[in-house]
C-alpha cells in the first residue's frame, strides 16, 4: 500500500526582529560621555569668564585709584600757587592731616591699611563720578567713587637743622636760605567694577611751602 506524501510548507516570518537592548545602551553611554565633556567645557569657560572680569576690575581700581591721586596732587600744585597757604584741616583743606612721628592719627591709619572698601577720613575724587557713569562708558563704571587722603609730612629738611636746606641758594633772602618745599604723603583708594576688589596707591608729592 502506497502512503499518500505530504508536503511541507515553509513559514516565513515577516515580522521585525525584537531588539535586545544593546545599540541604546551603547547610545546612552556616548550621551553621558557627551554629557560629562559639554559640562566640563562650560565650567572651564565660566572659570575663564571669572577670571577676566576679575583681571578687568583689577584694572579698573587700579585707574581708578591713579586717578584720585593724580587729582590730590593737582590739588596741592594749585593750592601752593595761590595766595592762601597749604593748610591740612577739614577747612582749608579737606581730607588732609598733619603727621606727627611717633603719634599715629587712628583716622589716617584706618584709611591706609583697611583690607576693603573704606572712604571714612578721606576727600572724594570730584573731577568725576565713576560710579554713576553712563551710556558708552558705563562698562568703566566703578562701584564706589574713588577717595584720597593726604598727609603733610613738613618741610623737606628735618627740624633744628637751621636756614640751611639743600636746595642751596636759590630762594629769597640773605644767607643759605631757599624756598621752603612741603612734603606731602597722598594715599588713594579706589574700587573696580564691584566692592571686592579695591586698589590702595601711595605717593610722596613736594609743593613750594607758604
Amino acid at each position: 500500500m502506497v502512503m499518500p506524501m505530504r508536503r511541507r510548507e515553509s513559514t516565513i516570518s515577516t515580522r521585525p526582529p525584537q531588539p535586545r537592548g544593546a545599540a541604546l545602551t551603547v547610545a546612552l553611554v556616548f550621551m553621558l560621555l557627551l554629557s560629562i565633556l559639554a559640562i566640563g567645557a562650560m565650567r572651564t569657560a565660566l572659570l575663564e569668564e571669572k577670571m577676566v572680569a576679575a583681571v578687568r576690575n583689577q584694572q579698573l581700581s587700579g585707574l581708578g585709584a591713579e586717578s584720585a591721586l593724580r587729582a590730590a596732587e593737582f590739588r596741592l600744585w594749585s593750592a601752593s600757587l595761590s595766595a592762601q597757604p597749604v593748610i591740612c584741616g577739614e577747612v582749608a583743606l579737606g581730607g588732609c592731616y598733619s603727621y606727627v612721628a611717633g603719634q599715629p592719627n587712628a583716622s589716617v591709619q584706618a584709611f591706609v591699611h583697611a583690607s576693603g572698601w573704606h572712604s571714612a577720613g578721606g576727600a572724594r575724587y570730584t573731577t568725576l563720578d565713576m560710579s554713576a557713569l553712563a551710556g558708552a562708558q558705563a562698562s568703566a563704571r566703578l562701584a564706589e567713587n574713588p577717595v584720597f587722603l593726604i598727609e603733610d609730612l613738613g618741610i623737606e629738611t628735618p627740624p633744628g637743622l637751621g636756614p640751611a636746606h639743600e636746595s642751596g641758594v636759590s630762594g629769597p633772602g640773605a644767607g643759605p636760605r631757599s624756598a621752603d618745599k612741603h612734603l606731602y604723603r597722598i594715599t588713594a583708594r579706589s574700587t573696580g567694577g564691584n566692592a571686592n576688589s579695591v586698589r590702595v596707591v601711595q605717593s610722596t608729592f613736594a609743593t613750594k611751602s607758604n
